[in-house]
């Protein structure tokens, strides 16, 4: 009887095998992956009856040919529902449709924000014709095989962030009929395959430089804010660019000093050797003075040629004065010999308290000011004769001469003097003092024309007012950074050994303020804006940690440093202080000492990594969670820190329940509690290599605020903030 079953089993394993019959996952012919994202995006659009066979959950989408899905074998790969007045969003598990190669959702009725986890290896993108305010997201950077994306007709605003530096396979992109503002991001000169752009009817500002070496053939750009001249390759394609600012007149030379062609600024064919050879037909003075390529042996004959070769001679001898009366000044004699050994030392980057900076010169002209390097076009060595002291008094044979490139000022914020700051802050008065931190004391500033700032002013502990030169350069780092979670830097101020910061003004002050300090307004935050706040914290940081070139390791993640809008939006401050001024770190560790926020690694070592930022970010959602302080001496010596305490807890949902803030009343989604209690227990793990990066921290939230779908118990408004920020209204109108 057992051999007749065996013959029974065998055969039966061979008929499945012969006919090709295989196990199949819960969904049937479609991944289970898959199948569990196109579930979530139909609920996530409302459930909408144009979608046949569609269902939220248990679907086979390829099995069952459901509308607008493509397969290849069981993975999706092409989405397309253009036209059909789809509502609501795409769900929050497009990030594992990772073999999805065309998402179209064209002219539906979309809004809200973009879909933030998009699958990774698209190459076409079409989110057109709907009306999505909020976007691009930052997993664009990482999408290096997209070709085609079209985010056109929306209602995206603000300013367009630089993540377009891998999208080197990018051949068309239109974000046209949108509110986009600012410069165009610096990482458009990294789309070396696209050749078809559509910029028209934004508010964009500021040059298109940035264009000029792309490989574009189509080119709009009407209707924005653009300044400046059209660079000169670009007239020579289908370009529509009415609407604008553009300068009149010829474009000008590059200044003396500037590299050969290849950078942003219109060509002139001085030492352009591939236009000498394009035309050698043409005739060299008309082609010189139109700015363009002429013939091979006529360039010199040109008037901008000429101009600029006039312009190197004159800056040489303005240079080699100023030089010479300097070195006429010297009181101390010293051989030629001596000056040889000078000249010919390196000049590599030496300590600064062993550096005499020699600044390079800089033009006058009306055209923007422009540094180049004297040592490049003057010979140092002087003749051996009477030599005197410079004009800061200290020998040349105790200093070396160190040529320092000069950062020019940033032209995306404002300059202030030290009197408009002082007018602004009422002399920098106690009043309008806002708070005190690491680098210095922060004060309220409202100008003439009712605009309210923030001026942080640098502590000369931390700053020294011989590095000016180098404040410079901090300043046009920091003014690079832009995501709707950073406080934005509005301008600077470097005079009389002072060095200030410009920020965005908020309102509604801290998160440390809004958990920590009772006031007659102190309605506490609800539980939805608590998790609202975590999510923006977190895709702040995974900008300066992911999207940012190099990382940038903010090394002071702290309430304190999470400033609140009127909608109670989180905006992170300080972000690039601690790594861009020198010795910043040190000032950080000598403050932040014990205040329970620095990672372990952080407090043995004094070290600040990516990871020990991961750490101090889930110190701060411990913050959400509890309302306490993450070192608070006033209690029991077992609760005085907070991670120490809470953290046995959070895998325990009775205790868990019992560390909420009181101050919520109960008002909370109990898995929305647990799943928030998870990330960060992954957060403030003891092991650096443990925590997870802040990408995935970002999806864990996201995740959360999806599932928890904001329970009715949780609806409201914080009543707290509005009256504050009503308050607020009514100081700055006395």
């Amino acid at each position: 009887m057992v051999e007749s079953w065996r013959e029974v089993v065998v055969v039966v394993v061979l008929t499945v095998y012969i006919l090709g019959f295989e196990p199949r996952c819960v969904n049937g012919d479609t991944d289970q992956g898959d199948a569990s994202a196109l579930g979530v995006m139909f609920s996530s659009l409302n459930s909408p009856s144009q979608l046949s066979q569609w269902v939220p959950s248990g679907g086979d989408p390829c099995g069952q040919s459901w509308k607008g899905v493509t397969c290849s074998g069981q993975r999706v790969t092409e989405i397309k529902l253009s036209g059909l007045e789809l509502s609501g969003s795409l769900g929050y598990q497009l990030g594992s449709l990772t073999a999805l190669t065309e998402l179209d959702f064209s002219y539906n009725s979309l809004a809200g924000d973009m879909p933030y986890g998009l699958p990774p290896n698209l190459q076409r993108l079409n989110l057109a014709n709907n009306q999505f305010n909020q976007g691009p997201p930052y997993s664009i950077y990482s999408m290096t095989t997209l070709k085609y994306l079209n985010l056109g007709h929306n209602q995206l605003q603000g300013q367009l962030l630089d993540i377009f530096g891998n999208l080197s396979s990018l051949t068309t992109l239109d974000l046209s009929f949108n509110s986009f503002t600012g410069n165009l991001p610096e990482s458009f000169s990294n789309l070396t395959s696209i050749t078809a752009m559509y910029l028209q009817n934004n508010q964009f500002a500021g040059t298109i430089d940035v264009l000029a070496n792309l490989p574009l053939e189509n080119l709009n750009v009407a209707n924005n804010h653009f300044t400046g001249w059209v660079p000169e390759r670009l007239k020579n394609i289908n370009i529509q660019k009415d609407g604008n600012a553009w300068s009149s007149g010829p474009a000008p030379s590059p200044p003396p000093g500037t590299p050969p062609p290849g950078t942003q600024l219109p060509r002139s064919n001085s030492n352009n050797k591939s236009d000498s050879n394009n035309s050698p037909s043409d005739d060299g003075s008309a082609a010189g003075s139109a700015g363009g390529g002429g013939g091979g042996g006529s360039s010199s004959k040109s008037g901008i040629g000429g101009g600029s070769i006039a312009g190197i001679i004159i800056s040489i001898v303005v240079a080699g004065g100023i030089i010479a009366f300097f070195l006429v000044k010297k009181r101390s004699r010293k051989s030629s010999s001596d000056m040889e050994k000078l000249h010919n030392r390196s000049f590599a980057p030496v300590p600064s308290s062993e550096v005499q900076e020699l600044k390079s010169i800089q033009s006058s002209s009306s055209v923007k000011t422009k540094t180049f390097d004297v040592s490049a076009s003057i010979n140092l060595r002087p003749p051996p004769a009477e030599r005197h002291k410079s004009f800061d008094e200290e020998d040349f044979s105790k200093k070396p001469v160190v040529v320092k490139k000069i950062v020019p000022p940033p032209t995306d914020v404002t300059a202030y003097s030290i009197a408009d700051l002082q007018m602004a802050t009422g002399s920098f008065s106690v009043e309008n003092l806002l708070g005190e931190g690491s680098f210095g004391c922060v004060y309220r500033a409202q100008f003439n024309d009712g605009k309210v700032l923030a001026v942080k002013k640098i502590d000369s502990s931390v700053f020294h007012a011989e590095l000016s030169d180098d404040f410079i350069e901090i300043v046009s780092n920091i003014s690079k950074l832009h995501h709707p979670n950073v406080t934005e830097l509005e301008g600077y101020c470097s005079e009389h050994g002072q060095h200030l910061l410009v920020y965005e003004f908020h309102k509604n002050g801290s998160l440390h303020d809004f958990l920590h300090l009772l006031d007659e307004y102190s309605k506490p935050l609800i539980w939805n804006s608590r998790v609202k706040i975590a999510l923006g914290m977190a895709r702040a940081l995974e900008y300066l940690h992911e999207v940012c070139a190099p990382s940038i390791v903010h090394k002071n993640i702290k309430s304190a440093n999470i400033l609140l809008d009127s909608e109670l939006n989180p905006h992170l401050a300080d972000s690039g202080l601690a790594s861009f001024i020198p010795n910043g770190e040190q000032a950080l560790n000598r403050d932040d000492a014990g205040s329970g926020y620095s990672a372990p690694e952080v407090v043995m070592s004094g070290q600040h990594s990516l990871k020990s930022d991961v750490y101090s970010f889930g110190v701060v959602m411990l913050e959400l969670l509890t309302g306490r302080k993450p070192f608070d001496s006033t209690r029991p010596r077992l609760e005085q820190s907070l991670v120490r305490w809470a953290t046995p807890q959070l895998h325990d949902i009775d205790a868990l329940s019992k560390m909420v803030d009181p101050a919520l009343e109960g008002l909370y989604p109990v898995k929305s509690l647990s799943r928030f209690a998870d990330v960060i227990a992954l957060c403030v793990q003891p092991e650096p290599e443990f925590r997870p990066p802040m990408s995935e921290v970002v999806q864990a939230l996201v995740r959360l605020v999806q599932r928890a779908n904001m329970s009715k118990r949780t609806i409201g408004t914080d009543h707290r903030a509005s009256q504050r920020a009503e308050n607020q209204d009514t100081h700055d109108d006395m």
